[in-house]
């Protein structure tokens, strides 16, 4: 995607890989990060069975913290059971964030001309495949299939 801006028939098209996405054998959720903030977009699945929320919302006198919407995407843009789930989603961001950045980083000091295109980081648990386009970041994790 070249284009700052996305088409209407190109977020169907996004909802609707997301959908098939989400279908997938072994994904376990995903996150959609605006690539100029790291700001949450979308979610699905249960972020905190990835990484549970390490920080509790201190008291009732603080608002949970809401995960923004686009515009560009439909309005099922996030949908969060818990202000539990919202936190881990917040902060998987935040580290995915800063591991794409130190990421991006580290190619362009090897080739200026050169750019990430894609990062896998398997673990035993489970692999996180994140892909960076124009607009947006896609982070997908899944089960790591057996050995």
């Amino acid at each position: 995607m070249t284009d700052k801006t996305l088409p209407t028939s190109n977020s169907d098209s996004i909802d609707e890989a997301l959908h098939r996405l989400s279908r997938k054998p072994g994904v376990k959720a995903w996150l959609m990060l605006d690539r100029a903030t790291g700001a949450v977009l979308k979610t699905n699945g249960h972020i905190s069975s990835i990484r549970p929320a390490k920080k509790a919302i201190a008291n009732s006198n603080t608002s949970p913290l809401q995960i923004p919407s686009s515009g560009s995407f439909s309005s099922d843009v996030v949908s969060s059971d818990s202000d539990n789930e919202s936190q881990a989603a917040q902060e998987l961001a935040s580290l995915v964030w800063s591991f794409i950045t130190s990421a991006g980083a580290l190619v362009d000091e090897m080739d200026s001309d050169d750019e990430l295109k894609l990062l896998r980081l398997r673990t035993r648990k489970q692999e996180l495949v994140i892909v960076p386009e124009a607009k947006y970041l896609l982070v997908v994790s899944h089960d790591t299939p057996p050995v």
